[in-house]
């Protein structure tokens, strides 16, 4: 196949298909028929000699050589985005598409006490937002699937730039009439015991409140989400640590749970905002680092900007 007749657009038919793995929502993505869609990808395995997709009436699935082919289109397509990128920047300030992703612990406590002051700063900036667990966000971003992303270190930073934005409290969050509620001294590593409560693993959060509870690996149940241990505490099956943005000071307005702050130098969690090393954006994406300490939610800490960057 001679490379010439190869196009973006045919990178990016492949590329919806393995990641939607259904023609119709592929070609909804791609604004494009489905019937055209079918036949461009169909003229492509033909042209390559090699089949893309296992097709059956209910779903379709990406062969090893055509996860393979879209592996490598979604590099190309980074790449080729690039191009734009370099002519739009220095030119406008952060403008244009932009994909963030953010960790499930942060993404929908900070997301509405920033966007709007985002709009009105950025109002050529086209954003999408994604929520994701810190392992699959860094991998969509290595991958190019994800322009930036805000997490809690520490990470991998091999070829990816971290700048640090703000220090996020923990709060113990437990029953209203548990004894904690009224104790005059809270100590994180006292915490460890049957009664705590965690996210399952996989979460940087689990981690995070294992280290400053001093508790084993195995200390505590577990749940899905935020939301879930809150419905726990609630319940009376024990208490935990939340993100202060998860979770404001006070009892909540169900009168079943008390959130309490601990003393000065209590355990936190860092946010940094991170993205590729090589991505040409940024200027850019430091401006935009700097909008998130700027607007750092009350409650929070502003870090000192100190970016890093690793390998290339």
């Amino acid at each position: 196949m001679n490379i010439a007749a190869l196009s973006l657009r045919d990178l990016e038919y492949v590329v919806a298909v393995s990641e939607e793995r259904h023609f119709g929502r592929a070609a909804e993505r791609c604004n494009v028929s489905q019937p055209s869609l079918s036949a461009q990808i169909r003229r492509l395995e033909e042209a390559l000699g090699l089949t893309l997709f296992e097709r059956t009436s209910r779903k379709v699935l990406p062969t090893a050589r055509g996860e393979a082919v879209a592996r490598q289109a979604r590099a190309v397509l980074a790449e080729a985005q690039k191009l734009l990128v370099i002519a739009q920047e220095g030119r406008d300030a952060l403008s244009g598409r932009l994909v963030l992703g953010a960790i499930q612990t942060l993404g929908p406590y900070l997301f509405p006490r920033v966007l709007r002051q985002m709009r009105q700063l950025f109002p050529d900036l086209a954003l999408t937002l994604s929520e994701g667990r810190t392992a699959e966000l860094l991998e969509a971003l290595r991958e190019g699937r994800l322009d930036a992303v805000l997490l809690s270190p520490p990470i991998d930073e091999m070829g990816l730039t971290v700048t640090p934005l703000f220090s996020e409290p923990f709060l113990l969050s437990c029953p209203a009439d548990h004894p904690l509620a009224r104790s005059p001294e809270l100590r994180a590593d006292a915490l460890g015991g049957p009664e705590l409560l965690l996210l399952e693993e996989g979460n940087c959060l689990r981690d995070q409140a294992l280290a400053a509870c001093a508790a084993g690996p195995h200390a505590g149940r577990h749940a899905t989400s935020l939301e879930t241990l809150r419905s726990m505490v609630a319940a009376g099956a024990g208490y935990t640590l939340m993100p202060r943005l998860a979770a404001p000071e006070g009892t909540d307005r169900t009168g079943l749970v008390v959130s309490r702050p601990f003393p000065e130098g209590g355990p936190a969690r860092p946010i940094a905002l991170v993205w590729r090393a090589t991505d040409p954006r940024r200027a850019s994406l430091e401006q935009f680092a700097a909008f998130f300490r700027e607007n750092a939610p009350e409650g929070t800490i502003p870090l000192a900007s100190q970016p890093g960057e690793q390998g290339s």
